[in-house]
Order: structure tokens, then sequence, then C-alpha cells
């Protein structure tokens, strides 16, 4: 049995019409006789979230793997604490001299455990510092807020007080905030004034180290020194790269920027070299000028260059707006027009 109300063609009705009758989306039963029954939508909002629901879930969430090693590292420090007490006591047991000498010594290891300590978490804390920053003038280009944005300013100036090539950048900045109604502006106006010079440099310090694992790997006779000098290279340019751009980072710090860097070219894909990079190492006639050598010294200096733009990315307090990203390509330029220049 077919029910024609379903198949009713398109038609206008006033909604004062006797005809015309309104109920609920979960009544049953047709409309009386020929009247017209109008059937609201339900809310959008009473609608049940689940994306919210999973997200109050994820935040509950406990981390068992932080409490594994929280509890490991109290154990074996409660250990050690333990074995340096029984050393001290059977140095007082065998002579007062080597006693108090020995305690000594454990005073003095554990003065500069607690100022190491101490260093790592104040690296850390800048280091995260340094990555809310960015965050936040992102966000702050996308809302175009003044007042976020010249908080993101006092906090950038703040990390960069104790860089001397910036002082005059720094006094031009102060007197031109005042002058910027734009959030977005002032985020703009800070990264012309404090990250041109930097970023300056950190293209010629990723060149530099483009260039010396060239050399280095194309004359080497081992594959095992060719990985040792490479990773060595790389580890000491993002190392540079961090302080250059503000951050203090400590062995902690570092394996934390590594992380970073190796999750930045697992998404962008920067562990491989572009197509249009290998037409341009291995077109125009370079194949025929460098050997087989020299040209995995290049390559290997092309690997070493996107590892560095990936921590200038990573190490960066300010997102790339108003000032041009440095590219793969114009740092392959420059590596082959010095091996042309050396050759």
């Amino acid at each position: 049995m077919n029910d024609q109300s379903h198949y009713r063609r398109p038609a206008a009705f006033r909604m004062n019409d006797p005809q015309v009758s309104v109920a609920a989306s979960d009544a049953t039963g047709g409309p009386a006789g020929g009247a017209v029954r109008v059937t609201p939508e339900r809310d959008v909002a009473q609608l049940p979230s689940a994306v919210e629901i999973a997200t109050m879930r994820s935040k509950r969430s406990f981390r068992w793997s932080a409490l594994f090693w929280s509890a490991l590292g109290g154990l074996c420090l409660l250990g050690l604490g333990l074995s340096i007490t029984a050393l001290v006591e059977d140095l007082f047991a065998r002579s007062q001299v080597l006693g108090w000498f020995g305690l000594l010594l454990a005073a003095l290891a554990g003065s500069a455990l607690l100022i190491i300590i101490i260093r790592e978490i104040v690296s850390l804390v800048r280091l995260s510092t340094v990555e809310t920053l960015r965050e936040r003038a992102a966000a702050t280009i996308v809302s175009d807020d003044r007042a976020e944005g010249s908080a993101v300013v006092d906090d950038l100036l703040r990390l960069m007080r104790g860089s001397p090539r910036l002082a005059r950048a720094r006094v031009t900045l102060k007197l031109h905030i005042g002058e910027i109604i734009d959030g977005a502006d002032l985020i703009r106006l800070a990264e012309r004034e404090l990250m041109t010079t930097l970023d300056q440099e950190a293209r010629r310090l990723v060149s530099a180290a483009a260039q010396r694992v060239s050399i280095v790997t194309a004359v080497s006779p081992r594959a095992a020194i060719d990985m040792i000098f490479v990773f060595a290279t790389a580890l000491g340019l993002v190392r540079r790269l961090a302080y250059l751009y503000g951050g203090r980072p400590g062995t902690l710090g570092m394996l934390r920027i590594a992380r970073l860097v190796v999750s930045h070219l697992t998404v962008t894909g920067g562990l491989a070299v572009g197509d249009s990079v290998v037409q341009q190492v291995f077109g125009h006639g370079v194949v025929a000028k460098l050997s087989t050598r020299l040209g995995e010294g290049v390559l290997n200096g092309l690997l070493t260059a996107r590892v560095g733009l990936a921590a200038i990315e990573v190490t960066r307090p300010l997102p790339f707006v108003a000032l041009p990203q440095p590219v793969l390509r114009d740092l392959a330029a420059d590596l082959l027009r010095r091996r042309e220049d050396g050759d």
C-alpha cells in the first residue's frame, strides 16, 4: 500500500492557514483529513556531540608510562644515594681523613647534579616558551587581536633581550609598537625587525654545514665515517640554530628538539630530496662535471641542509609570515655554486 503523502508535489502554504498544523518530529499518525502537517527539524545544538565527549575522555586519560619512568627514576636515585652513604660510612670506618674526603666529594657531586638538573629544567621551560610563542603568534595572525599581539611581542622581546646583535632592532620595535593598531601587523613588524638578521645567520649556518658535509663525504674512504660525520654535523647545526633563535637547550632539550625535527621531516617528507632539486643537481651538465663520490657528497649536503631547514621551523619563535621562508632549492644553488667555484 503506497502512501501518497510522501510524494506530494512542491507547494506553498501560509503558517496561519487552518489546514496547516505543526507537529513534533516524533509524533505518530498522519494529518487529519486534508490538513497539512509541518514537522520542524531538530535543533543542531540539542544533538549529542561526540567530539566533546572524546575530548573529555582524552583529558582524563592517565599516562601509565610517565608513572613508570618516574617511579623507576626515583628507585634509581634512592639506590644511588644508599650506595654513596654506605661508601662514605666505610671510608669513615677505615680513616677519618678518607671519610671526610669522600663526604666532600659526595657533596660536590650532589651540588653539581642539582645545578645540572636546574639547568635542564630551565632549558626545557625556555624551549616550551619558544613553542608557545610560535603558536600564539600564529593564532594572533588569524584573530588579529591587538592585546594578544602586544603580549606576544613583549614576551618575544624578553626572550631576545640577551642577544646583543638585536639591540638596535629591539629599540626600533619598541618605538613603533604604540603606532600599530592591528595585532597581525604587530607580529609582522616584530618578525621583520627581529627575525631578519637571525634568518640570514641561520641560512649561513645551514649552508656552511651542508658544504662541510658535501666536502668530507666526497673524500671520505669509509661509509661509517660519513654517517658519523653527518650525524655530528646535523646535531651541532640543530644546537647552534636553537641558540640563535633564543633557546638554550641542554641534553634533554636537544633530545626534544631532535624529536621535533624528525617528526617535522616525517610529516613533510623532507628526508627525500624533491625531483626539482635532483634535476637541479644532476641537470644542466652537472653530472658530467662531478664524479660519483662528488655527487654523493652533494646529496649528503642537501640532506643536511634539509635537516637544518626543519630545525629552523622548529626553533624559530615566530612563524614565517612577513619574511620569505628559506627553501632547499636556494641552498642547493648556493652549494652547487660553491662546488663549481672550488673546482
